[in-house]
């Protein structure tokens, strides 16, 4: 809901949660809170009330324009897999376990996935995120990066066995299936925008972006060479950039919601590749 100058709408926020099954009651209770928190500073009362997102909170808000055209040039071919397995150690000491903690998610949300204690395999290149996150949380001392080429997990060698060893893909498929169907009935709803609200519009929109994000977070990204075929992730993030592409072209308001504003040049390479498919 937050708009280009870091500002959300009292109104419209209530407005879109209300179409969304939430009470007054509770945004009130989250509003307070994120004040309460430092958040966001509020000016104003109620549905008049302006929000103001705090600067730590929005330098947060960029999003991973970089991670999401990776996943899309994978789906096409365009990042073909070497063979290289990416691999972090560490032994952190108990004096530092939340630094421990915090490297150990840090791995996970990366797409790494634990051979055994204190050593995850990925299978993209994640060096330079890595190191940057261990030194943010100063224990870059403590972390040992390498690569491979030959990787064994107990008894299994194949690369495909391996990663249906470490990664829960069943889990991870059902994740992109339930976001295919979110994103099938939206897009029709999108198709008809003219006969939809503005309110409906951005309620369609933050469906669509919570949907995404919960299929993507535990999504490694792993090459196509080591996920079974056909994969569910490939066709739903296709129908999601048909729904970005309806989405760019309709003026949801005046200030409109900079989510999918900030995947405007992604969105346009996959249009412009999947018109290329098509006609050739």
């Amino acid at each position: 809901m937050i708009r280009e100058d870091a500002t959300i709408d009292a109104d419209e926020l209530y407005t879109v949660a209300n179409a969304l099954g939430m009470s007054d009651q509770q945004i009130r209770l989250c509003v307070r809170r994120l004040v309460i928190d430092g958040q966001f500073t509020q000016e104003g009362r109620g549905r008049k009330a302006i929000l103001r997102a705090s600067a730590e909170v929005e330098s947060t808000l960029a999003p991973d324009v970089e991670y999401v055209r990776y996943m899309f040039e994978q789906d096409r071919g365009a990042a073909p897999w070497d063979g290289t397995w990416h691999l972090v150690a560490f032994a952190i000491p108990e004096t530092a376990r939340q630094a421990r903690d915090s490297i150990r998610d840090g791995i996970v949300h990366l797409g790494g996935a634990p051979i055994q204690g204190g050593l995850y395999v990925c299978a993209n290149p994640w060096e330079r995120q890595l190191r940057s996150l261990a030194a943010e949380l100063d224990v870059l001392d403590h972390l040992t990066t390498f690569t491979t080429c030959e990787l064994r997990v107990g008894r299994i060698e194949s690369p495909r066995d391996i990663a249906a060893r470490l990664w829960p893909l069943d889990d991870i498929a059902a994740g992109h299936r339930r976001l295919l169907d979110v994103a099938q009935h939206r897009l029709r709803r999108l198709r008809r925008a003219a006969e939809l609200s503005d309110t409906e519009l951005v309620t369609c929109t933050i469906e669509l972006a919570a949907e995404f994000t919960r299929a993507m977070h535990p999504d490694p990204l792993l090459p196509p060479e080591l996920l079974p075929r056909p994969w569910a992730g490939t066709r739903a993030r296709r129908v999601v950039a048909e729904c970005w592409s309806q989405l760019r072209a309709i003026e949801i308001t005046r200030t409109p919601p900079r989510l999918f504003r900030s995947y405007a040049e992604v969105i346009r390479e996959v249009t412009e590749h999947a018109a290329t498919q098509t006609v050739s």
